[in-house]
């Protein structure tokens, strides 16, 4: 078990850098138009996205819940914070990629503008998030 938190721990690590390259890169080599409002390289990193929001739900849950009264507060802050911070991304991010994949393109209460600013939110919150698991994970294995 210790091997695999830390794998799952090093592949969230990977997964943030991704992201985090991604999006401060984007904007230099790709110019959005109507047509073409976001590079291609999404189509492959957002499958790793949502990898990694299911798995930091999993392993934010599994610390959550062991949190005990003989915790310290920082564990409690530090355990609840990145739980419910994966439950916010996970929200935000399978909003958001069911619109732009079509899933619900009858709902139209907003309009690219505000699914642009989502995943900008989204695309700086998922790095931290998983670097935090991910450092706590290869820590919890040792």
């Amino acid at each position: 078990m210790e091997s695999l938190k830390r794998f799952i721990g090093v592949v969230l690590i990977v997964i943030a850098a991704i992201v985090a390259i991604q999006t401060i890169l984007e904007p230099i080599y790709h110019t959005s138009t109507a047509d073409s409002p976001h590079s291609s390289a999404w189509d492959y990193i957002n499958p790793l996205s949502a990898i990694s929001v299911i798995l930091g739900l999993i392993f934010g849950y599994i610390r959550m819940s062991r949190v005990g009264a003989d915790s310290s507060v920082q564990e409690f802050i530090a355990a609840n914070t990145l739980f419910y911070g994966f439950i916010f991304t996970a929200i935000i991010f399978f909003w958001n990629w069911f619109g732009i994949m079509g899933i619900a393109s009858e709902f139209t209460a907003v309009g690219m503008d505000t699914r642009s600013l989502v995943w900008i939110l989204f695309d700086a919150i998922l790095p931290l998030l998983n670097i935090a698991m991910g450092i706590h994970l290869l820590r919890a294995s040792e």
